[in-house]
C-alpha cells in the first residue's frame, strides 16, 4: 500500500480513514474493537473520531480497544471540538476555554498523551480565529497535540486560518475535512483549489453519499429501516433527494459494467480526486469495513472517471452534503 503525506507535513497516513460516527450508534463495543483490529491488520493506520459522537462514547470505545491490543503506536487518531459538550454557555466552539478543557477530555477518554490530528469540527463564526489557533499552538507546543485541522468550512474561513498562523507563527492547519462525493462536488469549486495551492491535504466525509452509491436507496422506494436516513432522520434524510437516488442507480450500473462493486467504485472515485489524501469510511460491521479494504490498492480508470463527470459534472451537486454547514447557502430539494 501506498501511505500518502498529509498536507504540508510529514505525517502519512493510509489512503482510507476509518470513521467512527457509527460506533456505538448502532454498532456495539466488541464489533467497533474488531474492525479496529481488522483495519490495523490491512495496513489502515488513520482513525477519525469526535468528542461529541455518542457523547464522547466513540472515543471511549477507540481508547479502550488500543489498550487492549496494545496498538497505540501504530495509529494516528484525529478527532475533534466544536460541538456542545455541557450545558453550559462555554461548553462549545471554538473559544480558548472550551478548546483547553474539550482537549483534556479527549486525551482521557483515548487514554493517550497525545492526539495525533485536533480538529476544529466546525467553524466559529463568533469566536476570532486568533483566539482558536492561539489555544491549539498552546496545545501544540506542550506536546498533547500534533497537528491540527478543520472540518466542514468554507475556503475562505480556511485560508484565514492558514494566513494569521503564518502572520503569526501560530501551528497551521494541515488538513480540512469536508463532505464530498459524486453526489455533492460543491468543493471543487474554491476549496480543492485552495488547499492544493496552499499545502492541506483533504479528508472527505460521507465518501458512500450515506449509502445511495452504494444502492442502498432504490430510486422511488422509502428508506430502509436500518439505513441511517431512516434511524437518525433529519438532516440524514435530507441528504438522500430523488435526483441522487436516480444518480445512484445510474452509477451503480457504470459500477456493474465494469465489475467493481458499487460501494468500492465510491470509494475509489474520492480517494483518486485531484487535492484528496483519504477519504473517511464508515462502515457499521466488520464486513463492510473489509469489502472497502481493495480500495486502498485500486486504481481509478479514466474512461469510468468520465462517465462519473457525464452524471454530476464538477462542482455541481445532485443532492446536499452541507446541509448542516449553515454558511452553504444553496439548498437542494430533499427527498419526498
Amino acid at each position: 500500500m501506498e501511505y500518502r503525506t498529509l498536507g504540508r507535513s510529514g505525517l502519512k497516513v493510509s489512503p482510507l480513514c476509518l470513521g467512527t460516527d457509527n460506533f456505538a450508534n448502532p454498532t456495539p463495543e466488541d464489533e467497533c474493537a474488531a474492525m479496529i483490529d481488522a483495519a490495523l491488520d490491512a495496513g489502515l493506520n488513520f482513525i477519525d473520531t469526535s468528542n461529541s459522537y455518542v457523547n464522547g462514547e466513540c472515543e471511549r470505545i477507540i481508547g479502550r480497544a488500543l489498550v487492549k491490543n496494545k496498538r497505540r503506536h501504530q495509529v494516528v487518531i484525529a478527532t475533534k471540538v466544536f460541538y456542545p459538550t455541557g450545558p453550559g454557555p462555554n461548553d462549545q466552539g471554538g473559544s480558548r476555554r472550551h478548546i483547553l478543557q474539550a482537549c483534556e477530555d479527549s486525551l482521557r477518554r483515548l487514554q493517550t498523551d497525545h492526539i495525533d490530528l485536533y480538529q476544529t469540527h466546525r467553524p466559529s463564526f463568533d469566536c476570532p480565529i486568533e483566539e482558536t489557533l492561539g489555544a491549539m499552538t498552546d496545545l501544540v507546543r506542550q506536546g498533547k497535540v500534533l497537528y491540527i485541522g478543520s472540518s466542514t468550512s468554507p475556503a475562505w474561513k480556511v485560508l484565514e486560518a492558514v494566513l494569521v498562523s503564518e502572520m503569526k507563527g501560530y501551528a497551521r492547519f494541515i488538513s480540512e475535512q469536508s463532505p464530498y462525493n459524486l453526489l455533492d462536488r460543491r468543493i471543487e469549486n474554491e476549496l480543492v483549489p485552495m488547499c492544493r495551492e496552499h499545502g492541506l491535504g483533504i479528508l472527505p466525509w460521507a465518501a458512500l453519499g450515506m449509502g445511495v452509491l452504494a444502492g442502498r436507496y432504490p430510486e422511488g422506494k422509502s428508506f430502509p429501516k436500518d439505513s441511517r436516513a431512516a434511524l437518525r432522520g433529519g438532516i440524514y434524510a435530507e441528504r438522500v433527494t430523488a435526483r441522487g437516488m436516480e444518480v445512484g442507480q445510474r452509477f451503480i450500473r457504470i459500477a456493474k459494467d465494469h465489475d467493481i462493486p458499487p460501494a468500492q467504485l465510491a470509494v475509489l472515485w474520492a480517494k483518486e480526486q485531484p487535492g484528496i489524501t483519504a477519504p473517511i469510511i464508515g462502515p457499521r460491521t466488520v464486513e463492510q469495513f473489509k469489502h472497502l479494504v481493495p480500495v486502498m490498492d485500486m486504481k481509478l480508470d479514466d474512461a469510468i472517471r468520465k462517465k462519473c463527470d457525464e452524471l454530476v459534472p464538477p462542482g455541481s451537486a445532485a443532492a446536499d452534503f452541507h446541509n448542516s454547514a449553515p454558511w452553504m447557502k444553496m439548498k437542494l430539494p430533499s427527498y419526498e
